[in-house]
């Protein structure tokens, strides 16, 4: 598993353990009827059972290096998770997905912590592009990859199903070289 990440003074990307399934279930269970409105899986996250899986199973991707999950902890507290939510080694690709909880919103802790993805993404994994996906109508998560000058690509028309309707999806991209000159 990867060290944990500093993105700023108060802001700690740590990778996610067992001992974390049960502020995970809580931080999910507390921000739930936001999270469903973007997020495909909150309501398969119903136990503190079902973190512990999820953390499980996200341990075992990065071990394989097809992801890199990460807890982000802000104030001795778990407030969301970041993190390559998939790694393409063959492509040097990868992508950046992420959820805060809404009591951590406004403090700036989501664009440190991808900013702090990103530079991790390009210098360490030696990543050539990095992309980020987010609903076209969630202006908040827009707002990161705009706020970091990633460009935007594209969209992708009906990308996801969410509680019953599809949602387009907006297309950020960073190539390294451009990460560098930025």
């Amino acid at each position: 598993m990867p060290e944990a990440i500093k993105a700023g003074r108060a802001l700690e990307l740590r990778p996610l353990c067992l001992r974390d399934a049960r502020p995970l279930f809580a931080l999910v269970d507390a921000n739930r009827d936001r999270l469903r409105h973007w997020l495909p899986w909150p309501d398969d996250n119903r136990s503190v059972q079902d973190s512990r899986a999820y953390i499980l199973r996200v341990r075992a991707q990065a071990r394989a290096g097809m992801a890199l999950p990460f807890g982000l902890w802000w104030k001795g507290g778990l407030v969301g998770v970041a993190g390559f939510v998939w790694l393409d080694p063959a492509n040097r690709s990868g992508g950046i997905g992420y959820w805060l909880a809404r009591e951590a919103e406004g403090h700036g802790l989501m664009t440190a912590a991808v900013s702090a993805l990103a530079r991790h993404g390009f210098y360490t994994l030696k990543l050539n592009r990095v992309e980020i996906r987010a609903g076209v109508r969630n202006r908040r998560s827009r707002a990161i990859p705009e706020r970091l000058g990633f460009r935007h690509e594209g969209t992708l028309r009906q990308a996801e199903r969410l509680v019953g309707r599809y949602v387009d999806h907006a297309v950020y991209g960073m190539l390294a070289e451009e990460w560098r000159t930025r």
